[in-house]
């Protein structure tokens, strides 16, 4: 189909709270049951980014999976983010892509954030994973993955139509975000999707969102916005593929393999 209709979430999250986070996210999901094809959350949506798996991580198919399942069966559209997860001994952050058929993929956050230590607390995943939706391919990232045009690359191999990053992204660290996302859409002629979060986290980082939808050409669609808020857009298959057919720089990109990762 030409027409995708992406939901961007942009909330504050209530610290290490999964129950009062998702219990104001679905809140703000009725009014979008039948009106739009995909909702896309922040990084850690149920906790904040939190250094603290220990406490508060869920198992993979814990009470916010669970609830992402309803939900998405409820609005019959699919609905991502990412979640602080335990799979047997070791922690994750965990993308969940929830379908409303109640089936769902995951993606292991590949660049843990350094500055942070979030290395010491949580397993990298090993493996990049492109989903389907109404004919679109769409490749989910979390946040400090933005930082990487390498894993980030449109390849011929496991090619997409939208990049997506959900995130928390601090408030100090903000025009690095602004310009990224706009040069990972116009590098891969592609749209791109981000989603950070705004408000005060329980370390004190400052968070001001700037979650926006990019087109191919780098442009916004989406206001610039440090509020809380929720914005559908549209995007259009056919303006792509005749993008991507007028100016096919794809076709000159180098070719490489990634290594050392599963296949």
């Amino acid at each position: 189909m030409s027409a995708l209709n992406v939901t961007l979430i942009q909330t504050d999250l209530a610290w290490h709270d999964p129950e009062a986070n998702r219990r104001r996210l679905q809140e703000r999901f009725a009014a979008l049951a039948g009106k739009t094809d995909l909702v896309v959350l922040p990084e850690m949506f149920t906790t904040g980014f939190t250094m603290a798996p220990e406490s508060v991580a869920e198992s993979a198919n814990g009470p916010t999976v669970s609830w992402m399942r309803e939900q998405a069966a409820a609005l019959g559209a699919v609905i991502t983010g990412s979640i602080a997860t335990q799979d047997g001994d070791d922690y994750y952050n965990r993308l969940v892509w929830m379908r409303p058929d109640g089936t769902h993929e995951t993606y292991d956050k590949r660049h843990l954030f350094r500055m942070a230590h979030e290395q010491d607390h949580y397993r990298a995943g090993s493996q990049r994973r492109v989903v389907e939706l109404k004919g679109w391919k769409i490749l989910p990232l979390v946040c400090y993955d933005l930082r990487f045009p390498v894993w980030s690359r449109n390849r011929s191999d496991d090619g997409y139509d939208v990049l997506l990053y959900v995130a928390n992204w601090p408030e100090r660290r903000r025009y690095p975000w602004q310009t990224l996302i706009k040069a990972r859409a116009i590098e891969n002629l592609s749209y791109c999707i981000a989603v950070n979060r705004v408000g005060k986290d329980g370390t004190g980082v400052n968070y001001t969102g700037d979650s926006a939808a990019i087109d191919y050409l780098g442009q916004p669609m989406t206001p610039p916005s440090e509020q809380e808020f929720v914005a559908t857009v549209t995007l259009d298959k056919t303006a792509l593929d005749g993008f991507r057919a007028k100016f096919p720089a794809h076709l000159d990109a180098d070719d490489f393999h990634l290594i050392g990762l599963e296949p």
